[in-house]
C-alpha cells in the first residue's frame, strides 16, 4: 500500500511488545515497518482468536477467565471488564517471561490491557496509546443532552476512566493521536503525553486525474463519470457519527438532485453510545421516517481499502459527521484523497479544518445547512477545487505517514538505551 517506508531501523535489534483487545488496530503501519528489520522480535498480545499468525510477529491471544458479572454496581461494569482484560493480558506476559522474553520496550492501547504489565515487566519502558478520557461537559456525553445530566449520569461517566487512571499511573509515557484527545485527560498525567497521530498513507489515498464514476461490480454499483456521487464512510451508521442527520439531509438533497447518487459506507453496529430501544439499528429507523429514493441511495456495508478508495476517488462531495469524540481516520483520508469535505463544526473536526479553506464547516445539528452546503459543491465543482487541492495539502504536511512513521520511531529509540 503505497511507498515503501525507507527510515533506518530502529536498532540492530529490538525485542517490542504491543497489546491491543484487536489486532494489528492503530499499530498496523508502525507494525508493518518494524517486522521489515527481521533482526527485531516482535509479540503481540491480544483478545483475537482467529489470529493464530503474522508474518513477522508472534501472537499471544488470550481468552478472559470470565465474562463481567452482569449483578455488579452499573458504574462498575466498564472497570471490571477492563480488569478482566488486564488480568489475561498479564498472565500472557507471564507466560512469555517465563520463556525468558524480556521485551526492550511494550507499546499497548489503554483498555484495561494495560493494567498490570508494569507488574510483570517493571524495568522495561511502557507506552500507553490513549485513545478517549470521559468528561461529563464539553464533550460527547453531553454534546445531545438538553439540560443538565443527572448526577448519576455524571457519576456513571466518571467511574468509565477507572481503568484509565490506573493505565495513565502505570505507564512511562503516553501518546494520543490528536490535540483534542490529549485535551480530555487530566492536566496532572498530560506531562506523560506526546501528541502523535498514526498517520495517512498518502500515498495510497490520492485523486485520479479526474473524477472517474464508480464501479463497484462485486456489490452491484456502475455510476458512469459524470454523475453526481455523493460520499458517507464511517464504522457505524450511528449518532456519534451524525448519522440521522445525514440522512435528513439526503432527503432534502435529493429532490434538489434527483439524479445524485449517495454512497454509505459502514455496517449497521452501534459502536459508540446507546442503541436504540426499539432494537432496530438507525439504518431501519431514518428509512423508515424519511421519503427518500433508494435506488440512488447504495448502501455498502464495510468495503476492503481498495474499494474504500475507488469511492472517495469517485467522490463529488464527502461528509462528515461526529460528536465530540474521537477523530475518525476516514474524514483524514477523504481529505488525503481530495474530497471536497462538508463536516460538521465539533472540536476534533476544528483542529483539521478551516471553514472555506480545505473544507466546509456545519452545524452538527442542521441537515438543512448540510444539504445547502452539498448542494452547492454539486453545483460548484470547478470552483472549488482549490478547497480539495488544500484539503490533500493539509494532510500531506501535517499526517503523512511517512513522516508520523519517522516521528515514532524517533519516539521510541529516544526511550530505549542500547
Amino acid at each position: 500500500m503505497g511507498a515503501a517506508f525507507t527510515a533506518a531501523p530502529i536498532a540492530n535489534h529490538m525485542k517490542i511488545l504491543f497489546l491491543h483487545r484487536n489486532f494489528p488496530a492503530q499499530f498496523r503501519h508502525l507494525l508493518q515497518h518494524l517486522r521489515s528489520n527481521k533482526n527485531n522480535t516482535i509479540t503481540f498480545i491480544t483478545n483475537r482468536q482467529d489470529i493464530k499468525a503474522a508474518k513477522g510477529i508472534i501472537i499471544y491471544s488470550y481468552k478472559l477467565k470470565r465474562e463481567p458479572n452482569p449483578n455488579i454496581h452499573p458504574y462498575l461494569l466498564n472497570y471490571e471488564e477492563a480488569i478482566l482484560h488486564g488480568q489475561a493480558a498479564a498472565r500472557a506476559a507471564i507466560a512469555l517471561k517465563a520463556k525468558g522474553f524480556i521485551p526492550d520496550i511494550i507499546i499497548g492501547h489503554a483498555w484495561g490491557n494495560l493494567s498490570f504489565i508494569k507488574d510483570v515487566f517493571p524495568d522495561t519502558p511502557l507506552v500507553g496509546y490513549f485513545e478517549w478520557f470521559y468528561n461529563s461537559i464539553n464533550s460527547d456525553v453531553n454534546f445531545a443532552h438538553k439540560g443538565e445530566l443527572s448526577i448519576d449520569k455524571k457519576a456513571k461517566t466518571r467511574a468509565k476512566n477507572a481503568h484509565l487512571l490506573t493505565e495513565l499511573y502505570s505507564c512511562d509515557y503516553g501518546i494520543v493521536p490528536t490535540k483534542w484527545q490529549q485535551q480530555q485527560i487530566p492536566a496532572e498525567f498530560q506531562t506523560k503525553l506526546t501528541v502523535m497521530h498514526d498517520g495517512i498513507d498518502t500515498n495510497f489515498f490520492k485523486p485520479k486525474a479526474s473524477l472517474p464514476g464508480l464501479c463497484l461490480e462485486e456489490i452491484g454499483i456502475n455510476i458512469p463519470a459524470g454523475q453526481e456521487i455523493v460520499t458517507y464512510a464511517t464504522r457505524g451508521l450511528e449518532q456519534y457519527r451524525g448519522f440521522p442527520q445525514f440522512m435528513e439531509a439526503v432527503e432534502i438533497v435529493q429532490k434538489q438532485h434527483p439524479k445524485c447518487h449517495f454512497i454509505i459506507a459502514g455496517d449497521d453496529l452501534i459502536h459508540y453510545g446507546p442503541k436504540l430501544a426499539s432494537g432496530k439499528n438507525f439504518r431501519e429507523l431514518m428509512l423508515e421516517r424519511l421519503d427518500l429514493d433508494l435506488s440512488r441511495i447504495h448502501f455498502t456495508g464495510f468495503l476492503p481499502y481498495s474499494s474504500y478508495l475507488k469511492i472517495l476517488q469517485a467522490s463529488w462531495v464527502h461528509v462528515y459527521l461526529t460528536y465530540p469524540f474521537v477523530l475518525s481516520w476516514s474524514m483524514l483520508e477523504a481529505m488525503s484523497t481530495e474530497c471536497l469535505l462538508v463536516a460538521s463544526s465539533t472540536q476534533p473536526v476544528l483542529e483539521v479544518v478551516k471553514n472555506n479553506e480545505n473544507g466546509f464547516l456545519i452545524d452538527f445539528f442542521s441537515p438543512e445547512e448540510l444539504a445547502d452546503r452539498i448542494a452547492e459543491g454539486l453545483k460548484h465543482q470547478k470552483q472549488l477545487t482549490p478547497i480539495r487541492k488544500a484539503a490533500r495539502e493539509t494532510i500531506v504536511e501535517n499526517y503523512d505517514l511517512q513522516q508520523c512513521l519517522k516521528q515514532q520511531l524517533k519516539f521510541l529509540t529516544d526511550l530505549v538505551s542500547f
